[in-house]
């Protein structure tokens, strides 16, 4: 059995203890974070504390982790990494359609983790944990950043949290979206005895996407999405409640089409070090606009639609 003990700064106050253990237990998986709480493994002041509990300044964190919690995102693979930016602090990815981000119960390796903790540790004296301050589907691709150090995560995982960080994703949608640009807000959330299990319900949290379109070919739309709030499967969930799924959504679009069009092309965040506001962009994968006519398009700033 492994104790640790962390403190709660003020840049994690009101944080959801489940998230404030995500931030810093890298090697763990959401799943695995989950169980630890349910079975009472992690207390707050001394008391035992479940995965919603708020956290205050100053509080004790405190968690006993047995021998089958232990890492396995931290086995190191030689995997492919696309690197944009790399300093002492911080590494800017581009993670390839149908990559995990982080091993599951039924996927131990070959994910994004496994190739970070490899790339991360060729030359360390130390070990260095990739800190995943945020995630992408497995079905979507594009930019993540990963923390180097323990610092470095709590601080992005913090701005994260408090929605400091732009994001812009490029998709293609099913149909020919009429307004220019347009809001999405409804409630997005796990719906009970359904497939796909997240949709919008009364039932969900608040959720807002803003929509504006880049360019329209037939009965194809191709826009920018801002997600204002960060809900699970956001995007995918409202352009299918809009009426207009994300071509190749296995779980809403009505076409076939080999890949999901959806990825991360914008990023933007004040670097955990300097403070200094840093901007990243990643261009359009092929496979996302094969066939669908749009690589000619004229772009948006930070958004490139030439394809690689």
């Amino acid at each position: 059995m492994k104790s640790l003990r962390f403190v709660v700064g003020e840049e994690s106050a009101g944080s959801r203890l489940d998230d404030f253990l995500a931030a810093r237990l890298s090697s763990l998986s959401r799943m695995r974070i989950a169980a630890l709480l349910a079975r009472g493994g992690c207390s707050v002041g001394g008391e035992a504390a479940r995965a919603g509990r708020r956290l205050a300044a100053g509080e004790a964190v405190e968690l006993s982790l047995s021998e089958d919690e232990g890492p396995n995102a931290m086995t190191p693979e030689p995997l492919p990494l696309e690197i944009l930016y790399e300093d002492a602090d911080i590494v800017v990815v581009v993670k390839p359609a149908g990559v995990l981000v982080h091993p599951t119960r039924g996927v131990k390796g070959g994910t994004l983790a496994n190739a970070l903790a490899y790339h991360l540790n060729r030359n360390a004296q130390t070990v260095v944990r990739p800190g995943l301050v945020h995630r992408l589907d497995r079905a979507t691709s594009g930019l993540l950043v990963v923390a180097k150090t323990r610092e470095a995560t709590a601080r992005l995982s913090g701005h994260f949290q408090r929605r400091l960080v732009e994001k812009r994703y490029l998709a293609v949608l099913e149909g020919a979206v009429g307004e220019d640009a347009l809001v999405i807000e409804a409630p997005v959330g796990r719906v009970a005895e359904s497939s796909p299990a997240w949709g919008v319900t009364d039932e969900g949290k608040p959720a807002e996407t803003r929509l504006r379109v880049v360019g329209r070919r037939r009965s194809r739309t191709l826009v920018e999405l801002e997600p204002v709030t960060g809900r699970t499967n956001q995007l995918r969930v409202h352009c299918a409640h809009a009426g207009h799924p994300v071509v190749g959504d296995i779980w809403y679009a009505r076409d076939p089409f080999p890949r999901l069009c959806l990825h991360a092309a914008r990023l933007a965040f004040r670097h955990p070090s300097t403070n200094e506001w840093v901007e990243f962009s990643s261009p359009a994968p092929a496979g996302l606009l094969a066939g669908l006519e749009f690589s000619g398009e004229k772009s948006h700033p930070g958004v490139d639609l030439s394809g690689s």
